[in-house]
């Protein structure tokens, strides 16, 4: 187990990997064939992971899976602004609940696939070959891949990866119609868009990202752990808690597709904002009452479902998101996932009989909450310095015509 944990860092790292591929990538080649290319690859590990039997053959399965998930977040966020622009606002709303619902829907499906036989075996049966445990993989090195014992194993990663094979066709079928044609409008009025401070911009959504997804994998993370140890919960209400967290998330994330088409994303992001700093206020006052906790549980993963959709659809209207600026937005975001949760979870540790989880939390919403004020300002102080030479520009020209008109008279 201590070496398949390295699962999730070789994961992590080949996330990063394939947001700065894909940021490269798809401002060089065309975006369905990357897409298409990186998603036929996924398809591949996806039937090669069951089958890996070294856990370093596994865990570079899933750093594989790492890049094409990277490649995927980049492309997607980048292709909606390119089709739509800054209309885009309710098209990126379904993209990103159509990650809450595969979130929601994928570990149901594996679960009726896999049944109680695979988790029996390993918790009922742990001595049934001890010295086959004791040997070490160098003494009885054996094949790389071969079928697992349970096939419902197999099947379930199977049927992942042709959906995923479908995808790739259709993404193929979309690059042959040659669409590419139409994108370089959308690019040169993408480029004309480009603020003042779009540096400064950036970086400080960066942070913006970093502390909001932080707060948010830091929360659904412990919330089970913290609800049991702290709270005395059973562990049956405990893991309603993370039911409720994720199901008010993505039920909000499908209510934001209709919100979308009546509300600006900087509104959507005040009001998710408001939603997250009372919550986790209350959260951290009530530490102790487990009412408080559901209600505060399920207004927070409501508050924060539309904050990272609303957040890319509103700095589109004001300066452009190519793929680099769209990958150098969403590694903020995977620091944020790897650093603060880390970090709140060894400060829990060694401080048990504090709630540092939510005072991590609310700390991480004040921080999100106050950047944006910030950020507006400076968006909109681009936009308003440009209106300002665009109309000395034009009476300076119409000085010009009236003067010209008088010489000649």
């Amino acid at each position: 187990m201590s070496s398949l944990s390295q699962i999730f860092v070789g994961r992590a790292l080949g996330y990063l990997g394939g947001c700065a591929i894909g940021g490269i990538l798809f401002d060089r080649m065309n975006h369905f064939l990357l897409l298409g290319v990186s998603m036929l690859a996924t398809t591949v590990v996806h039937y090669l992971i069951p089958l890996s039997k070294r856990a370093v053959l596994l865990i570079v399965m899933m750093s594989i899976t790492g890049v094409g998930t990277g490649v995927l977040d980049t492309g997607g966020n980048v292709l909606i602004l390119a089709l739509w622009g800054h209309k885009g606002a309710p098209h990126m709303q379904a993209l990103h609940f159509s990650f809450a619902l595969g979130a929601f829907l994928a570990p149901l499906l594996a679960k009726l696939a896999l049944g109680t036989t695979l988790s029996t075996e390993n918790h009922t049966e742990p001595d049934l070959h001890p010295p086959a445990l004791n040997q070490s993989p160098e003494a009885n090195p054996g094949p790389l891949f071969a079928a697992p014992d349970d096939l419902n194993l197999l099947w379930t990663y199977a049927s992942v990866g042709m959906y995923i094979f479908v995808v790739s066709v259709f993404l193929f079928a979309l690059f042959f119609k040659k669409t590419s044609k139409h994108e370089n409008p959308t690019v040169s009025a993408q480029v004309s868009r480009r603020a003042k401070y779009h540096k400064a911009l950036l970086c400080l959504l960066f942070m913006f990202f970093f502390f909001y997804v932080g707060a948010e994998v830091t929360y659904s993370s412990y919330i089970f752990s913290f609800a049991t140890t702290h709270v005395g919960m059973e562990e049956s209400e405990a893991a309603g808690l993370n039911s409720i967290f994720w199901g008010t998330f993505a039920a909000c994330r499908g209510l934001a597709i209709f919100f979308a088409t009546c509300l600006q994303p900087g509104t959507m992001i005040v009001l998710s904002n408001i939603g997250s700093l009372v919550s986790s206020l209350f959260l951290v006052l009530f530490d102790k009452s487990p009412l408080c906790l559901w209600i505060a549980t399920s207004v927070y993963g409501a508050s924060m479902a539309t904050t990272f959709p609303s957040g890319v659809s509103w700095v589109e209207q004001y300066t452009s998101i190519n793929g680099i600026s769209a990958a150098f937005i969403l590694i903020g975001a995977s620091l944020g996932l790897m650093a603060i949760p880390v970090g709140a979870g060894n400060l829990q540790g060694r401080y048990p009989d504090l709630p540092v989880i939510l005072y991590t939390c609310l700390g991480s919403t004040i921080l999100t909450a106050a950047l944006f004020p910030v950020m507006y300002k400076l968006a909109t102080f681009s936009v308003c310095h440009q209106g300002k030479e665009n109309i000395k520009s034009k009476n300076w020209k119409a000085l010009r015509s009236c003067s010209g008109l008088g010489r000649r008279k």
